[in-house]
């Protein structure tokens, strides 16, 4: 690995020595320039304005005027090229003075070649709902993998981050929710190549396009496993022609956003006791503890923590006797960090034989402060095209990908959770000698409790054989192969803190270590043959039939054991088996084996009248391993069709106005076999290692149990599927949309069946007894233009939002508490906030209006500073009834959480070479609200050592004009206290999770190629790009609204990175 940078390094100084050289501007010039003129016309002799005419390698360019002319400074022999948005590129030699230029209509764009399931269509005869995604849209992108290049790009490609972290792996779903099922997944199908991948693991830069199959009629060729829709990657691939070699590099440099800010030590101890306080209970902070935060924050006292009075020898507990002044996030999290990227690849080829070479590398360091997480790629792939015969190719495909993924044992969920409400500020992080002191503190488990190392290898190798023994013929076959390894070792540490004398003693006694291995091999062949004709004028036929298997065998082993003998030798083998007593601790060993497999038989016509009237059918019969063999096997049909206006013999006069019109419309029925537990209705029985309740010979026995009950009418999840689409294109192409609607319904998932009496003495099984239905809309919108005077620009608005409704779920209480029918998932039932009391006797005065109970029925001790509720039913009282659809007592729907309206802009502009870019994301309409969470309360109900204080919860009621802090009498939050009074789900507390998101704004130059032609090389550009620049959001922040309620309500996730990178292209 030293030697490949090395390599890079050298090639990469190079490079940059060749970019500040030309953008030096040290250029020479050769030839003696003129002026060449002339008239651009269509080919109805009518006159062009706003041509661009560029001198091909330079910035020297002009415009055509309003009558078609135009004058530019150029030498013999230059090439000329001319382009206008709706017409073809052309490219001529100045021979002359004079040069006169007939332009025609692009075609390209009706020529313009989509990848479909097993194949590719023209898109002007496109009947599904397809989104194309080309790879200039994740150019010059500084983020870690594809997922995160994709967001935003495809109205209905929802991709949503869960954190920041280096190991996450972004959640994906096409048009909303798709399942509410147990052990059912609603997720796209990603195929690399046709082959299933990891999306996340793929070398970004090989990507040469992405396909979002979405409705059923372009997504059921791939029968049930794509119920939801699909992503197909098309990877680049060798061209006919000379060797062409691109190296290409980023460095970035990312910070964290949305990290909270922790009070003061003296504000957070002020806080807590005004929490106890108004709890009625004795303040836990002393008026000398108070005065030695305020000591220490004003220099009077230097050291963090004192010995202990009970022991002199060692330090004192941190919560009892601590001073510092500390944010825990500061302390945790960096300011900055670093990642390089580095791309190479070959291709080229001669009429035979084409070919793809790539490597890539990524290091990237993560935000952690007190020891390292780090993530690293390497990726290579080699792609070969061969023509056997007149009649025959062969392409092949290997790759190999590597991640390699280190962090703390520390850093976990636990360490999210627990980072607010156990790492107050008065925790000091260092001993008066200069030792990391844990008091409890997060820092010394961070540092020295241990290391958690993963590395996961993928391997794929794919082959295709295609026949075409008459015209238009093809037989088809592909072999693909992929295997997943992954080995993970984690170890806990004994931790250490430092006595008063600097000597070593035990804080955290226990150590272990834990290894796991998973190997998955995964074979995938399927064999088709497809057959296009024309007959007659204009009547074209297209069929597909085929068949495909897939076989996945996954294997997975682990072991746990205790007692680290070498703390340097973390490994089962030098481990004692004991705990920290030396009492004997059994090992933890367990492991299985998983396998399934599906069938499938396809089949697909396709038939287009002059491209004017245009129908598709798709039918596959597949069978599952997953279900038992009378219910193995499931008919998926669609059926689509459109309709050109714009290619109607009537339509002629407006084709220079509207070049492209089209509607259409597509039903399909597809079954869901994508289960998380591989094999739902069998009967496995559960067994245990070395974890009885009881010993035998001193040991702890195995043990198995009796199962639970399968019901033998589990089936297939059932999806019907509507959609209906219009494609427009104005002013030459210039101006194109496109909207599509959608209605699905996904019936009969899986969910627990009817209540049974407790005689059974087990579970109740699970049945097929849950529907809803998703419907939404989508909407791109697209101009492309260019000036007269050469500069283009472009803007794309991307739109989609989509809601999902239970139509039937086992709620038999009709509970608020989960899924009711006849009521749109994400609801928020909560009570209509009047305000808080603010002013002596208002509390009183609420009360008053409540004669039959007051606000007791969900809270007590009510006071100034407390919430005021409405009582909507006008009972007399303020109370949930039974929390049941027709007994909600004062509640009511207040918000949703499910995110609407998700939109992009994607704004950019090239002018002579420099070219800007500015990408924005976000969403228009989100609610988020959780009442146990305290990070957004601060003080919680469950008491201050589950409670925390950030800067935004400065902002409570204060009544006391004397007070400390200062009187707050119009405070955002209500006074604290350790219950939950003030905390139900509320509308004055209702946050707003929409948020407009400067994803990606990036400026680029690239070098003339008369400037760089000489030194052999082709294409230089270099750009720089910024990530995450800039966020508007209206909610608090102590979240970031991209990920907020995305895991757990109590802990704030890793966050995310604002990232500035420069990056370097070359072509050879």
């Amino acid at each position: 690995m030293n030697k490949l940078l090395k390599c890079f390094s050298k090639f990469n100084t190079k490079a940059l020595f060749l970019m500040v050289f030309f953008g030096l501007g040290v250029f020479t010039a050769f030839g003696q320039e003129e002026n060449v003129s002339g008239v651009i016309t269509d080919i109805d002799g009518l006159p062009i304005p706003g041509v661009s005419v560029i001198v091909k390698g330079t910035t020297i360019g002009a415009a055509s005027d309003f009558d078609g002319n135009y004058t530019v400074k150029a030498s013999q022999s230059d090439v000329l090229v001319f382009s206008y948005i709706g017409y073809s590129t052309q490219e001529i030699t100045v021979t002359g003075k004079k040069i006169n230029i007939v332009l025609q209509e692009d075609i390209s764009t009706l020529d313009e070649v989509v990848v479909v399931g097993y194949g590719t269509q023209k898109k002007v005869n496109l009947t599904g709902a397809v989104s194309m995604i080309s790879s200039d849209e994740l150019e010059g992108r500084p983020v870690q993998n594809a997922s995160q290049m994709l967001q935003g790009l495809a109205p209905g490609l929802n991709i949503t981050q869960n954190s920041g972290g280096l190991d996450d792996r972004a959640s994906i779903n096409i048009r909303g929710i798709g399942t509410i099922g147990n052990s059912s997944s609603g997720g796209a199908l990603i195929l690399i190549d046709g082959m299933e991948g990891d999306i996340n693991a793929i070398n970004p830069q090989d990507i040469e396009s992405v396909s979002v199959l979405k409705d059923a009629a372009a997504s059921s060729i791939y029968g049930s496993r794509a119920p939801f829709g699909v992503i197909l990657i098309t990877t680049k691939k060798g061209t006919v022609g000379k060797t062409v070699i691109n190296y290409n590099n980023n460095v970035r440099w990312g910070s964290p956003i949305s990290k909270p800010d922790m009070m003061d030590s003296y504000t957070f101890a002020t806080f807590f006791n005004d929490a106890n306080k108004n709890g009625n209970e004795a303040p836990f902070f002393s008026e000398e503890r108070l005065q030695a935060f305020l000591d220490y924050q004003n220099g009077v006292t230097r050291d963090e923590i004192i010995q202990n009075p009970s022991n002199p020898q060692i330090w004192a507990d941190g919560y009892d006797k601590g001073q510092a002044n500390n944010d825990w996030y500061d302390i945790v999290y960096k300011n900055s960090t670093f990642t390089q990227e580095h791309n190479i690849s070959a291709s080229g080829g001669s009429e035979d034989i084409q070919y793809y070479v790539s490597g890539n590398y990524l290091d990237q360091d993560g935000l952690v402060k007190l020891n390292t997480d780090t993530f690293n790629r390497y990726t290579g792939t080699l792609k070969l095209d061969a023509k056997v015969t007149d009649w025959a190719k062969v392409s092949v495909k290997n790759s190999f990908i590597r991640e390699d993924f280190q962090r703390p044992s520390a850093l976990n969920d636990g360490l999210y959770q627990n980072l607010a409400r156990q790492g107050w500020p008065i925790l000091p992080l260092y001993d008066p000698n200069g030792n990391i002191y844990s008091s409890p503190s997060p820092a010394l488990g961070l540092r020295d409790g241990g290391q958690d190392k993963k590395q996961t290898d993928w391997s794929y190798q794919q082959a295709r054989l295609i026949i075409e023994p008459v015209k238009n013929w093809l037989i088809t076959g592909d072999l693909n192969y992929r295997t997943k390894t992954e080995f993970r070792h984690w170890n806990n540490q004994k931790t250490y803190n430092y006595d008063v004398d600097g000597n070593p003693y035990v804080y955290g006694n226990g150590s272990s270590i834990h290894e796991e291995a998973f190997k998955e091999n995964y074979l995938n062949t399927s064999l088709r043959t497809d057959y296009k004709k024309e007959f007659g004028d204009g009547h074209n036929f297209h069929i597909l039939l085929g068949y495909q298997s897939e076989l996945t065998k996954k294997r997975f082993i682990s072991a746990d054991r205790d007692g680290i003998i070498v703390p340097g030798l973390p490994t089962l083998n030098t481990t004692s088996g004991t705990d920290a007593n030396g009492e004997v601790v059994p090992p933890s060993v367990s492991g299985e084996y998983q396998n399934w497999a599906i069938q499938g038989y396809f089949g697909r016509i396709n038939y287009n009248y002059k491209e004017r009237y245009l129908i598709e059918g798709n039918l596959r019969y597949d069978g599952s391993s997953r279900f038992r063999a009378n219910k193995r096997w499931s008919w998926l049909p669609s059926v689509s069709a459109g309709w050109n206006i714009a290619k109607e013999p009537f339509w002629e006069a407006l084709n220079s106005s509207i070049t492209t019109l089209k509607l259409r419309g597509s039903y399909g029925e597809l079954g869901n076999q994508n289960t998380e537990i591989w094999y739902p209705t069998y009967v496995t029985m559960p067994v245990g290692t070395s974890n009885g309740s009881w010993l035998v010979n001193g040991v702890q026995p195995n043990t198995s149990s009796a199962p639970g009950l399968v019901s033998e009418s589990l089936f297939w999840e059932e999806i019907k599927d509507w959609n209906a689409g219009m494609d427009i294109a104005l002013l030459n192409n210039r101006l194109s949309a496109t909207f599509e609607y959608f209605t699905r319904y996904t019936i009969n998932q899986v969910n627990t069946g009817p209540q049974l009496p407790a005689v059974l003495g087990t579970g109740v099984p699970d049945v097929n007894n849950t529907d809803i239905k998703t419907s939404g809309f989508e909407l791109s919108l697209t101009w492309r233009d260019r000036l007269e005077s050469g500069f283009g620009y472009s803007a794309n608005l991307l739109l989609a939002d989509s809601q999902s409704k239970v139509i039937k779920y086992p709620n038999f209480t009709n509970s608020l508490n989960t899924y009711i029918p006849n009521r749109t998932i994400g609801e928020i039932w909560g009570y209509e906030t009047i305000d808080i009391a603010r002013y002596a006797g208002e509390m009183e005065a609420h009360l008053a209006t409540l004669p039959n109970g007051g606000q007791d029925a969900i809270g007590s001790q009510w006071g100034q500073g407390d919430v005021m509720y409405r009582d909507l039913n006008g009972d007399g009282k303020i109370d949930e009834g039974s929390r049941t659809i027709g007994d909600t007592g004062d509640l009511k729907v207040i918000g949703n959480d499910q995110a609407r309206y998700a939109f992009s802009i994607n704004l950019s502009a090239d002018y002579k070479g420099f070219d800007v870019r500015a990408f924005f994301q976000g969403v228009l309409k989100r609610d988020y609200f959780r009442e146990v969470n305290y990070y957004f309360w601060g003080a919680s109900q469950w008491g201050q050592w589950w409670s925390t204080g950030f800067t935004q919860h400065e902002d409570y009621y204060r009544a006391d004009a004397n007070h400390v802090l200062g009187q707050n009498l119009n405070s955002y939050y209500p006074r604290p206290r350790y219950d939950s009074n003030n905390k139900k789900a509320q509308t004055a507390y209702l946050q707003d999770a929409s948020y407009i998101r400067l994803k990606n704004l990036q400026i680029g130059y690239t070098l003339p190629e008369d400037a760089i032609k000489y030194l052999g090389v082709q294409k230089v550009r270099f750009y720089l790009s910024g990530e995450n620049l800039w966020t508007g959001t209206k909610m608090t922040k102590i979240f970031d609204p991209e990920i907020v309620g995305t895991g757990d309500e109590n802990k704030n996730e890793y966050p995310l990175s604002r990232t500035i990178a420069y990056g370097l292209s070359i072509n050879f």
